[in-house]
């Protein structure tokens, strides 16, 4: 089964950095997405974040470690993924992305439904609860809802 660590990074003014995928890439190639990728081998969820992103957003940042959820198991790709997902507040800092992605965004709740979005993205928002349910993709949530709080892990970092 693949692992990945999904971060997703929130600004004081409550929007969301997106990455747009370069258009060759085997999952959501031109779509948008958080700055994630696959656990290696002898990698906790929490090294793969780091160096996600380190790798594609550069290393001239400061996050807060908001809340950490899972590891839950992908809807939309059949269960085959499973994903642990870290929210950060962003506190300072300049994106520079890698060869992965030909654009960033830092995306409103009122904005987003405007980007051609990755299949799992509103799902991982919907677990985080960052924004109201009427925000997000209502035909990309899961169908069940469950309680969340059991997963959530508060702190800082």
């Amino acid at each position: 089964m693949a692992r990945f660590a999904i971060n997703v990074l929130e600004n004081s003014a409550g929007e969301i950095l997106l990455l747009k995928r370069r258009g060759d890439k085997k999952l959501g190639g031109g779509l948008w997405g958080f700055p994630a990728g696959h656990i290696e081998a002898g990698e906790t969820p929490e090294q793969c974040a780091w160096r996600e992103l380190r790798e594609e957003i550069g290393d001239d940042f400061h996050t807060e470690l908001l809340q950490r959820y899972g590891p839950v198991h992908d809807t939309w790709y059949g269960g085959i993924y499973e994903v642990h997902l870290f929210h950060r507040r962003w506190l300072d800092g300049t994106v520079l992305m890698n060869d992965e992605h030909t654009d960033y965004a830092w995306v409103s709740r009122e904005a987003y439904r405007n980007y051609e979005i990755m299949d799992g993205i509103d799902e991982d928002l919907y677990y985080l609860g960052i924004w109201p349910v009427e925000f997000l993709n209502k035909d990309k949530l899961p169908l069940a809802t469950e309680d969340t709080e059991g997963h959530r892990e508060k702190g800082s970092e």
